[in-house]
């Protein structure tokens, strides 16, 4: 049975002070596609009990996937028992997928252990995925020639608009859309904002926003497969 590593936000602040964290349903639609057929295994920089997002807690209590992802026994398991990314050898796992949340923007983004990390998984030919402000967490991976993961590759993650519609630009150190085609990526995304997008080249996976991470669960499996 194949083996991914769902990698979490430790941050609970963004740059104002707000309170942030992983966003609820980035991290339970696409256990929920994955978790029958697959193993699964959490991560964050601090290890244990990654700070959840509450404001996603409250736009999702509607949402059936991610209040049972609440309640989960195995679920509340792994995340006692998550692992400090430090400890997390490539080798164990066939796919990383980093959760979304304005959380990864402002530890994972710039932290060297995370950095080496992803970067050992594309190193190893590993599915690297991601979804919403997850990419973030992907800035200083590398290739073995010491380029940018993203040069000359098609991704998407949260887009500029949909950062202006929920007013958290100044609470971010970037814009993930803005940054990640400094580094040359091609950026592309749905049609309309909070539309699903969903965005596969070669090993690099990553969704758009909170509607796409079923998707990116879907398109894990398929390439695992």
């Amino acid at each position: 049975m194949p083996s991914v590593l769902f990698v979490f936000t430790s941050a609970n602040k963004t740059l104002t002070g707000a309170e942030t964290g992983w966003y609820l349903p980035e991290a339970a639609h696409p256990y929920y596609v994955l978790a029958p057929h697959v193993n699964i295994d959490f991560a964050s920089p601090a290890g244990p009990n990654p700070p959840l997002d509450p404001a996603s807690v409250e736009a999702f209590k509607e949402d059936k996937q991610s209040m049972d992802f609440l309640k989960d026994a195995t679920v509340k398991q792994k995340f006692q028992n998550a692992r400090k990314i430090s400890d997390v050898k490539p080798n164990d796992y066939d796919a990383i997928f980093y959760v979304g949340g304005h959380g990864p923007v402002i530890d994972l983004a710039s932290d060297p252990v995370n950095a080496k990390l992803a970067s050992d998984f594309w190193a190893a030919n590993k599915i690297v995925s991601a979804v919403c402000h997850g990419p973030a967490a992907l800035v200083q991976a590398v290739d073995s020639n010491g380029k940018p993961i993203f040069a000359g590759r098609q991704f998407t993650g949260f887009s500029n608009e949909e950062e202006n519609q929920v007013g958290k630009v100044k609470d971010v150190p970037f814009l993930l859309e803005d940054k990640i085609q400094s580094l040359g990526g091609k950026y592309t995304k749905a049609d309309k904002p909070w539309g699903p997008k969903v965005v596969v080249d070669g090993k690099l996976i990553t969704g758009q926003n909170p509607a796409s991470a079923a998707g990116v669960g879907e398109a894990i499996l398929k390439a695992l497969k």
